[in-house]
Order: C-alpha cells, then structure tokens, then sequence
C-alpha cells in the first residue's frame, strides 16, 4: 500500500506530457453555486480521480486561485479543465451547443428524481451539483434530462455536495464503455 502524507500530497505535481496525453472521459462537472471552497477543491480531486473533460464553476462560487481550494485540491485546479459561468443555466445551455447529444442529470433530492443506482446513464453526461444548503436550482432541475438522488435511510435528510457527488461519479465510471 502506498501511503503518502500530508506534504507529499499537497505538494503533488502534474506531470506535463502525461497531462497532455490524458484520456479523459466524457464526464463534465457543473457547479450551482457551490459555495463552500473546500467543497469546491475536492470536487477538482473528484474531476481529476475519474479524468472529467471539464468542471465549469457557476454562480457566487469562488475560482481557483483561491487559498482553500488550492488546498483542498491538492493542487489538481493546475491539470483539471475548468471555466466560469455566469450561472449554471448558462453552463447547460452552452455545453448542449458545444457537446452534441449530451445529457444533463442534476444531482439532487426531488420528487422527479430516480434512484442514482437505476438511473440510465447516457454519454457524454453533465453532472449538476448544488448550493450546500438551496440544491440545485430549480430552473436548472427543470433543463436538466433526468435527475437522481442517494437514498437516505437515517434522521439526516441530505449529504454533502462533494460525497454525493462522488458517490454518482463512480457509479457513471463503472457504465463509461466508450
């Protein structure tokens, strides 16, 4: 087992040719105004973990360079595609004109939502993930193609942003048979 501490992991680096021969999959990540920044640098762990194409950061969520993310990142906002958006909407509309075909899922607890683990995932695919405490938004749910939710068996009704959404990701990475 490799174990690597703290320093070693904040001081990882990417290595440029393998960067620019990386595979990656057709997965984009769209931030609803995320806005807790050490969600928001785990999130570029998760989009560097399953090689995403793109995260697009929407809204009132802070950019990299930012402290918090830099550090929650481990670095990986220096390798990991991302861009700014004025609003997830706008995000969505942009990609359907840049991605052809692609499907759009938010990630969110809702009446319209199916069971993350049934879901019929089609590729290239968005995922949409929202504000800690609003969701995703509701006219972003509404252009959105399907939307799916995790299962909550306890007292709390929700999980973090950055948990659910790698929970979804690993699920989609398992179906990817590109």
């Amino acid at each position: 087992m490799i174990k690597l501490g703290a320093a070693e992991l904040r001081t990882t680096k990417g290595d440029l040719e393998l960067i620019k021969d990386l595979k990656r999959n057709p997965i984009y990540i769209v931030l609803d105004n995320v806005l807790d920044t050490y969600n928001i640098g785990a999130i570029f762990r998760l989009a560097d973990a399953v090689s995403a194409q793109r995260v697009i950061i929407c809204g009132e969520s802070e950019t990299p360079p930012h402290t918090r993310i830099k550090k929650a990142s481990i670095n990986t906002t220096e390798w990991v595609n991302w861009e700014y958006k004025e609003t997830a909407l706008k995000a969505i509309h942009d990609l359907r004109k840049e991605v052809p075909g692609i499907w759009i899922v938010s990630v969110e607890l809702d009446k319209r939502a199916v069971p993350f683990d049934k879901a019929d995932y089609k590729f290239p695919v968005a995922l949409v993930v929202g504000h800690e405490s609003n969701g995703v938004s509701e006219e972003v749910m509404e252009a959105s193609d399907m939307i799916v939710e995790l299962p909550m068996y306890g007292v709390n009704k929700s999980l973090n942003v950055m948990v659910s959404l790698g929970i979804v990701l690993y699920e989609l990475i398992g179906k990817i048979s590109v």
